[in-house]
């Protein structure tokens, strides 16, 4: 049983059944755990990876997969978070990793969520990634979904 689960514009199903749920972006408020990365520089084009994101990414990835961070044009704000599992990494894309688990987002994407925190969310109606804190992003939709950016 699921809810909120969408599929569309997914080619990868094993993705969004072991995920179980809706992948959403936020920046309201929340208590985030502790966080770190791989990457040498501080602040500046990090992603914090939540120990509830690293705890799940280790739970559904199998081998040499890791969940993509990628930001695309689109949603009732102009930009919207895209997750998906896949296990290439491409020259520009930068990898963030806590405890073995690893996120990794393309160059482009990075401009628009450097500084943001990746976390795991469950809760009663959905269980989802989400983008929390996004220093980048002045507003967002009323559903979470999507995001402005800062000019």
């Amino acid at each position: 049983f699921r809810f909120g689960v969408r599929l569309s514009g997914w080619g990868d199903f094993r993705f969004g059944v072991r995920l179980a749920g809706i992948l959403t972006a936020s920046r309201g408020p929340r208590a985030l755990r502790e966080v770190s990365s791989s990457s040498p520089e501080a602040g500046e084009g990090q992603i914090h990876l939540t120990d509830s994101c690293v705890q799940r990414l280790l739970e559904i990835t199998e081998g040499s997969e890791f969940l993509r961070l990628e930001v695309e044009g689109g949603g009732c704000s102009g930009f919207q978070y895209k997750f998906s599992l896949d296990t290439v990494i491409n020259p520009d894309d930068r990898v963030f990793e806590k405890g073995g688990a690893r996120v990794v987002v393309d160059s482009d994407s990075l401009a628009f969520v450097k500084g943001a925190h990746v976390d795991f969310s469950q809760e009663l109606i959905r269980s989802s990634f989400q983008v929390l804190n996004n220093p980048q992003a002045q507003q967002g939709c009323s559903c979470g979904s999507s995001f402005s950016v800062k000019l």
